[in-house]
């Protein structure tokens, strides 16, 4: 059974909630905080706002019956366009994704090109020459891609022991698996630090920085960056 609430109509919900549940202060600060969240600048990537503009796409779609082996093999972007089966399901499969899925999970599978294109998605990265950011594909796998690593491990990149005993001096060399994002330097910094402590010798750490190969070597006294050829 659905919940009553949503048969009242919007003026009584916001007397409900104001003479009932909240007081008209609180609601203009839950107002201005979920504007806070969602607030997006252009270029930015704000995982909150997709989460929700997702949720909101899931349920139109699941409403109108846009899903499954008709709608897909449906190839009339004229019958696509006015595509609604009315068959009211949006509310009930918001709530089945809440259970089921997790953040991995929630974008591999609704994370759609329609959807994307809808919201002119693009993915960037730097251009060696000109020195700026410059957006380097509109491809929806590209960028499913890129959002999906963005989630995975939580988001940590993944470095790896490349040699225990580097240079013959029992030194430790670590190397970044760089896929598209450069490490936070001043993270890096202080992982060196906290691992000299811990392998009692010089630590090492090979990765890129803005397109070009960087080695960050601590000895317990001195923080060095050195640049690599390419």
């Amino acid at each position: 059974m659905r919940d009553e609430a949503y048969y009242f109509a919007p003026q009584a919900q916001t007397k409900i909630m104001t003479e009932r549940a909240l007081k008209v202060s609180e609601i203009i600060d839950y107002a201005d905080h979920n504007a806070g969240v969602l607030a997006t600048a252009p270029g930015q990537f704000n995982p909150y706002k997709i989460g929700i503009e997702l949720l909101r796409d899931i349920e139109e779609r699941w409403d109108k019956g846009r899903f499954g082996r008709e709608w897909n093999e449906c190839q009339s972007l004229d019958q696509r366009r006015v595509w609604d089966k009315r068959l009211g399901l949006g509310r009930k499969k918001i709530f089945e994704v809440r259970k089921l899925y997790n953040d991995v999970t929630f974008i591999d599978e609704f994370f759609t090109a329609d959807f994307c294109e809808r919201n002119k998605f693009f993915s960037f990265s730097l251009n060696d020459r000109s020195g700026n950011y410059e957006i380097d594909s509109r491809e929806f796998e590209k960028i499913k891609h890129k959002m999906l690593f963005s989630l995975t491990n939580f988001g940590d990149p993944f470095i790896f022991v490349e040699d225990s005993n580097h240079d013959n001096r029992g030194e430790l060399l670590m190397r970044h698996r760089h896929e598209g994002t450069d490490l936070q330097i001043d993270h890096a910094r202080a992982t060196l630090n906290a691992l000299v402590r811990i392998w009692r010798r010089p630590v090492n750490l090979l990765t890129a920085v803005e397109g070009k190969q960087k080695l960050f070597r601590y000895d317990g006294k001195e923080q060095v960056e050195k640049s690599l050829g390419n």
